[in-house]
């Protein structure tokens, strides 16, 4: 039967197929955004830059906050990374 349906499929595999490759564009976009090394890696360049002078405590507090908000955000699959309520308020800066 797939031969018969074939000729009203074929109009629509184009719009299939670029659908199929925007969900898994998505899904790597997703998966590196909730990425602990990521993560990793933006705090210790933030912190390099603190200790370096190029930015400010204040600006150095914002991308923590920034970069531990995305570990506690629900990510792929719908839970969270981190421990909810363990956040940075009252840190105390």
């Amino acid at each position: 039967m797939g031969l018969l349906t074939l000729p009203f499929r074929l109009p629509f595999l184009p719009v299939q197929a670029v659908i199929r490759l925007a969900e898994v564009i998505g899904g790597q976009a997703e998966r590196e955004l909730y990425d602990p090394a990521r993560v990793r890696r933006e705090l210790e360049d933030a912190q390099r830059r603190h200790a370096a002078g190029e930015i400010s405590g204040e600006e150095l507090s914002r991308i923590e906050d920034e970069a531990t908000g995305s570990l506690l955000r629900p990510g792929p699959g719908g839970a969270g990374h981190g421990r909810p309520g363990h956040g940075r308020p009252g840190h105390g800066r």
